[in-house]
């Protein structure tokens, strides 16, 4: 049986996996980011969890990994040549894809862990039938992935979606990305914690529901702008917070698109939960394989 290694790096959390060719997870292990490590010492870590899902794909699943997909937090270059996530300061132009590859000996394909969600659940989740939508996460940071017509939007250097620098609170907290009142600074996990004192694990009523305001907000600007008909939204933060953040993301959407195209357009918990973001790092894998057989580009 032929499977997919797949990764997933977050802020807080890195994670390695195995996926069938059909998408189901048969292997996980998770590893907590040490900050305190250096860019080596955190990319040991994951070496680990790596090394160890390969040993077990051989010796317990009697499967032969393939392809590596990668989905990381941003800014990334094309196919996380580097990877420079915001919450992971120790890594700058981290050179990702090529320590992967020497770990491995596989090829290795990657992409922003929100696209590759945008992936995950148009192909297995909460989006599938629609070609025009936007999946986010809502946890350490935040982000996303667009889907127009059915094709997932790169951009110029590969980091289309980052919806979590679309600006909700002018004049607001400074970003870890230097701007001021950007969505993360606002709605993100270590930021409810800095603005309430309170781990977002353990949120009020009424940060939820700020939470899921500043959401609807940021997203309304990006449907109104692409014409997109739906919003699928993962994240421990997100997912965590429950109805009452969905109902109040709801309600700030509606409330923010007015426009005849958008005012019908939905926000949906992400359906895969948490194995979205590995199950979309599988699926990074697999279309850069596909790409690659058929001579396609695979940036």
């Amino acid at each position: 049986m032929d499977v997919v290694l797949a990764i997933d790096i977050g802020g807080t959390k890195m994670a390695a996996g195995l996926m069938t060719m059909s998408g189901e997870l048969i292997d996980v292990e998770r590893v907590e980011v040490d900050h305190s490590a250096t860019a080596a010492g955190v990319f040991g870590q994951l070496g680990e969890i790596v090394e160890a899902q390969l040993a077990r794909a051989r010796g317990h699943h009697q499967a032969r990994p393939v392809v590596v997909g990668v989905g990381s937090a941003g800014p990334v270059t094309f196919n996380c040549e580097t990877v420079s996530p915001l919450n992971i300061r120790v890594w700058r132009d981290f050179p990702l894809r090529e320590r992967l590859q020497q770990v491995t000996q596989l090829p290795v394909f990657g992409d922003l862990d929100a696209k590759a969600l945008a992936l995950a659940e148009g192909w297995l989740g909460a989006a599938q039938g629609h070609n025009n939508f936007m999946a986010m996460v809502v946890s350490t940071g935040v982000g996303g992935g667009i889907v127009i017509d059915g094709q997932l939007l790169d951009g110029a250097t590969g980091n289309a979606g980052h919806v979590g620098h679309v600006i909700v609170e002018p004049n607001g907290r400074r970003c870890v990305c230097g701007a001021r009142g950007c969505l993360e600074a606002e709605a993100s996990g270590p930021a409810i914690e800095a603005i309430t004192g309170r781990s977002p694990t353990e949120p009020t009523y009424d940060i939820m529901v700020r939470t899921g305001r500043l959401v609807g907000r940021g997203v309304a600007s990006v449907c109104n702008a692409l014409d997109l008909d739906l919003v699928v939204v993962g994240g421990s933060v997100a997912l965590g917070f429950g109805a009452t953040f969905f109902n109040a993301a709801q309600d700030s959407l509606s409330e923010h698109c007015r426009l005849s195209f958008t005012r019908g357009v939905r926000i949906t918990p992400a359906r895969l939960g948490d194995r979205g973001p590995l199950i979309g790092a599988g699926a990074v894998g697999l279309r850069g394989m596909h790409r690659s057989a058929r001579g396609a580009p695979t940036r």
